[in-house]
């Protein structure tokens, strides 16, 4: 089969989170042609790559036709080949040869890697970020991480780890992360972040927090950043301010990484992402007053992903397609 063959081929995109591993055949275009998913049994390696397997059973038996291969995308650390995974803050991944066990196991060519990675692809190649030279991808989840394409190739850094964002220290002596180091940027502009402010809050001072108390029955320490999400796309007066605060500090991070880096495009997926404008406005507007040399050079465009929730799965299955089509 030739290159060209290889790009006109539907491939099989995975991406597995810390509660389900979701699946989709992707045609080259980038359409998502069918999907399943699977609970992720997180605390047993085996029993994660059965349901990886079991996925990638149900999407090749409804396929009619050939599948170039099968991107994998997941929630961890890799090496920069892609077949180790370092570690895994939400799966019991530490130091696995995932690579190597599942090409056993499925028997089709593997693209292996980090799922904010394939997400960052995916907004390359059909998404909000098509046609940039350097483009970064910030996901905005329980934490934050992100993906690097620059000259149109996926950068995974020397040791394979680059673009964990989340872990940059913004705040000296800040709140304790869980990577065991203070101050880290997620622990300010995140869904953790967000939830985490509002139970401060609605501890300290339950009248100014009284409508947002009103969702979980008075009960501070239920908050999640989903309930601050919903309270200020009904208007509660608290929690927009709370997610103008979130903005201000994504506004700061992206400053910082436009000293660093000179993107063209900043794209910002994950959860927290849904808010939209209401998160966007003031992290631009930070960005323009936080900007190193503002005034005197131009800054990133900063836009929310085109491809919502499905870019890890349309990402990973482009990565196993590039792969098999260049003979990596």
């Amino acid at each position: 089969m030739t290159p060209a063959d290889v790009r006109e081929l539907p491939a099989l995109g995975i991406d597995i989170g810390g509660t389900k591993v979701a699946g989709g055949v992707v045609s080259p275009d980038g359409t998502i042609l069918e999907t399943a998913r699977r609970a992720t049994p997180g605390a047993s390696v085996s029993d994660t790559e059965d349901a990886i397997a079991a996925v990638v059973e149900e999407l090749a038996g409804a396929h009619d036709g050939e599948l170039v291969g099968v991107g994998v995308g997941a929630a961890g650390w890799f090496d920069r080949t892609g077949d180790t995974v370092l570690f895994s803050p939400h799966l019991a991944w530490r130091n696995s040869t995932l690579r190597k066990d599942l090409g056993a196991r499925l028997q089709r060519p593997l693209w292996v890697g980090n799922d904010a990675d394939a997400a960052a692809w995916a907004e390359y190649r059909y998404g909000a970020a098509q046609g940039s030279d350097l483009a970064l991808m910030i996901t905005l989840g329980t934490g934050i991480g992100g993906g690097i394409v620059l000259d149109g190739r996926l950068r995974r850094g020397s040791h394979g780890v680059a673009g964990e964002w989340g872990h940059m220290r913004v705040v000296p002596d800040g709140r304790l992360c869980a990577c065991g180091n203070r101050g880290c940027w997620e622990q300010y502009a995140s869904g953790t972040a967000l939830g985490q402010t509002a139970r401060e809050v609605a501890r300290t001072s339950p009248a100014a927090a009284a409508l947002l108390l009103e969702r979980v029955d008075c009960e501070p320490e239920r908050l999640t950043g989903e309930h601050v999400a919903r309270a200020a796309y009904d208007g509660d007066p608290l929690a927009l301010e709370l997610v103008t605060e979130v903005g201000y500090w994504l506004g700061q991070g992206i400053a910082d990484l436009a000293a660093a880096l000179d993107p063209e495009v900043v794209v910002i997926g994950g959860g927290v992402s849904v808010l939209g404008e209401m998160v966007l406005r003031p992290a631009r507007e930070r960005l323009d007053r936080a900007l190193p040399g503002r005034g005197f050079r131009p800054g990133p465009r900063v836009v929310a992903a085109a491809l919502g929730a499905q870019a890890g799965i349309v990402g990973a299955a482009d990565l196993v397609r590039k792969a098999v089509a260049e003979g990596e």
